[in-house]
């Protein structure tokens, strides 16, 4: 792939701590400065990353995978997800102990990730209450109760506030209940909770060729490099996020998978299954370029 910086691939991130891995190379040297001249990174939510692909704003988008069914002719880029095949603590549903999971009258949510939704969604039609609304919150978990019986949190603001578990409980004196969604949904269907995956826009007769090997290759390349420098990523993080050392290591190394692998792609599979028949999702079939990985 050729281009000019005038002619970068424009590349929605997420600015959670989860990708930080897949990241690698766009933000270290040595291939940070040739990365730079070809794809122009730009941070902002999963929810946003997805508008941004939707709308022909962004070429590339690690994006929710809710919407590849949400946006026809997306592309999956082969290699690398943000999944779970256990507990993944940055996906939670957190309620009053007092109150059962099927009583639940309503759930604040946190829309950064359409995607998680779609999961709970899908998991309270399994715990007898699929009709309960979901209300659309900012990520701050008193707040969201003062508003309704529980609470999905997404990411960073997940992370956050299960180091911050036994201070709430001192604080508010308020039993509560947190459910691990990745958990959840591997309890109910053997899957890996697949999150996010590497996405390009639709082909356009402006620019119908930029999603080649060399491309995925490079998305590939610095996920590997990223999980080789583990120590430095720990470091690093570690001055951005309220949260310990080991905590970012074991959440990075431990709790997220970053391979799309078959298991993976069958999670996908599943997830999109479920949704269509349950009617949380259009229609969707997952096709992966093949590409080894």
């Amino acid at each position: 792939m050729s281009t000019t910086p005038n002619s970068r691939l424009r590349v929605a991130a997420i600015n959670f701590l989860n990708p930080a891995p897949l990241m690698w190379d766009f933000e270290h040297p040595p291939l940070s400065a040739p990365l730079a001249l070809r794809y122009q990174i730009d941070r902002m939510s999963p929810s946003e990353c997805a508008a941004r692909l939707a709308s022909g704003a962004a070429d590339i988008g690690l994006i929710p995978i809710a919407a590849l069914a949400a946006t026809p002719g997306l592309r999956i880029l082969p290699g690398c997800t943000i999944a779970s095949k256990g507990r993944v603590r940055s996906l939670l549903l957190v309620r009053r102990a007092n109150q059962p999971l099927a009583a639940l009258r309503a759930v604040a949510a946190d829309t950064a990730s359409r995607t998680t939704l779609a999961y709970a969604r899908m998991l309270f039609h399994k715990w007898g209450n699929p009709d309960v609304p979901f209300l659309p919150m900012a990520a701050e978990l008193d707040a969201m109760l003062q508003r309704a019986d529980a609470a999905i949190l997404i990411g960073d603001p997940a992370l956050f506030a299960l180091e911050e578990r036994a201070n709430r409980f001192e604080r508010a004196g308020e039993q509560l209940v947190y459910h691990d969604l990745a958990e959840e949904w591997r309890a109910v269907t053997g899957l890996p909770f697949v999150s996010a995956v590497w996405a390009a826009a639709p082909k356009n007769e402006a620019q119908p060729s930029f999603f080649d090997e060399s491309v995925a290759q490079d998305f590939i390349q610095s996920r590997d490099h990223g999980l080789q420098n583990m120590d430095a990523l720990v470091t690093e993080w570690s001055t951005r996020v309220p949260i310990p050392e080991e905590t970012i290591r074991s959440y990075l190394t431990a709790n997220i998978h970053y391979v799309l692998d078959e298991e993976c792609i069958e999670g996908m599979r599943g997830f999109f299954r479920m949704a269509a028949e349950l009617g949380v999702l259009p229609e969707y079939t997952v096709a992966v370029p093949e590409l080894v990985v």
